[in-house]
């Protein structure tokens, strides 16, 4: 197989299709570093973060599984366009972990089917506690070498309405298990201060990648609470690629033309702690896994063979990932690869909604009374950003999630002015029409 591997690698170009990552919640609640305005008040649990959660391996497995599962169950859902597509799965699932742990009857069923959340409030909250502790110590580098690194700094923060009564079962929930109180804004008299405190912490937290992450129609003065959560993730390979060796190759599209794209190269041997490649050939593709440095992290690359992309994509779940991770085998293999950035921006709110959950988008039928005691605050927004660079040097990649949450007030009437038009101008005293017109288009 090894001979075949080779081979392969040899002659074709290799395809990005899924960089598989593992991320956790770090316990960074600081705001952006060097902005100007002041950090809004804190309202916090009086209760610490606890910081040595007791779960099974087992429940910790499944936990990981079924995270991965709504991963792919949302890949499938907004990856149906020839668009590149780049998110990060975690940080949805623990915004949104922190939003169901106020989630109540129905609406708390239908969260937990959709993100896979298979068990108990109190455990699941607890996992993902784990989780967090576990990853929170992967930042490393090389004092003898700065092109060796790997950042890693995950945050969660809550913004609430300053004068809104939180339960405190749901802000221990917070502090216990996110290391997160609500910071108090004002939405209702200063929506577009609040929109911009939360963006000024986000682009801190992701160092800029990702500035405006919510937009002025997303935050209005009817916003009583926003989850957010962000990651920032800044690697280097594990074994170098030489920037002096980059050509200009050739990429095949799926719809058999080509277009002529910078390839990368890597330098012979294994890295400084040992990193080197390893790949698995299965029936209709080849995958590849490229460490980076010091081995806590690795992009796995799956290629499907000429004129099977769809098909491979169509039919990937996460036996499929558990079959290119479980059969890695190290090789010494000659790689070929495409420099690329991307970049996406989603609001999930139908696609939530259509994969299970439209109770919690509903006002007057979601059910959050374990935030507030009330029935009043449902979901308006799920705001979702993501890029990446891919280079010579490494990986630069940042995430960040909102579920921005309203209070329930009797539906508008809602009016878009999207089709051809007449309107006139007129005296509202005597009536008298004074302009007349119609727009059959604007633009």
């Amino acid at each position: 197989m090894a001979t075949a591997i080779l081979q392969f690698l040899k002659t074709v170009s290799v395809s990005i299709f899924v960089a598989i990552f593992l991320f956790a919640c770090s316990n960074d609640n600081s705001g952006a570093s060097g902005s100007v305005e002041p950090t809004p008040e804190l309202l916090a649990s009086s209760e610490s973060r606890e910081l040595a959660p007791v779960n099974t391996e087992s429940e910790s497995n499944q936990f990981v599984a079924d995270n991965t599962a709504f991963a792919i169950d949302l890949y499938h859902a907004i990856g149906d366009d020839d668009e590149n597509l780049f998110f990060s799965p975690y940080s949805i699932s623990v915004t949104m972990a922190m939003t169901w742990a106020g989630a109540r009857n129905q609406t708390e069923t239908q969260v937990a089917d959709t993100l896979q959340f298979n068990f108990s409030q109190g455990k699941l909250h607890s996992l993902f506690n784990e989780l967090d502790l576990n990853l929170n110590d992967r930042n490393q580098d090389d004092p003898g070498n700065s092109d060796n690194y790997l950042k890693l700094n995950i945050c969660n923060e809550v913004w609430g309405q300053e004068d809104y009564s939180f339960l405190d079962t749901y802000l221990d929930t917070l502090m216990i298990n996110y290391g997160a109180g609500i910071r108090l804004v004002d939405f209702i008299n200063n929506p577009e201060q609040a929109r911009l405190d939360i963006n000024d912490w986000v682009a801190g937290q992701t160092e800029n990648r990702i500035e405006d992450l919510l937009s002025q129609n997303d935050v209005t003065n009817m916003a009583r609470l926003v989850l957010t959560n962000t990651i920032y993730f800044n690697a280097s390979w594990g074994i170098p690629f030489d920037p002096d060796q980059t050509y200009d190759g050739i990429f095949y599209l799926e719809d058999g033309t080509t277009v002529t794209t910078p390839m990368m190269i890597p330098e012979t041997g294994s890295g400084e702690n040992g990193e080197s490649y390893a790949a698995f050939e299965g029936s209709d593709y080849i995958a590849v896994e490229l460490p980076y440095y010091g081995n806590a992290f690795s992009m796995v690359i799956a290629v499907p063979d000429i004129g099977s992309f769809g098909t491979f994509e169509q039919n990937l779940d996460s036996s499929v990932i558990d079959d290119i991770i479980n059969n890695l085998e190290h090789h010494d293999i000659i790689l070929r690869m495409p420099k690329f950035e991307c970049e996406s921006r989603f609001n999930l709110s139908d696609t939530l909604s259509e994969m299970g959950m439209p109770d919690a988008f509903l006002s007057g039928v979601a059910d959050f009374s374990g935030m507030d005691g009330t029935l009043d605050l449902f979901i308006s927004e799920v705001i979702h950003q993501a890029n990446i660079t891919v280079d010579e040097s490494g990986t630069e990649a940042a995430a960040a999630t909102a579920v921005v949450m309203y209070n329930s007030v009797p539906n508008p009437l809602e009016i878009t002015i999207d089709r051809p038009l007449i309107y006139m101008i007129r005296d509202n005293q005597t009536g008298t029409v004074l302009f007349l017109g119609r727009v059959k288009n604007p633009a």
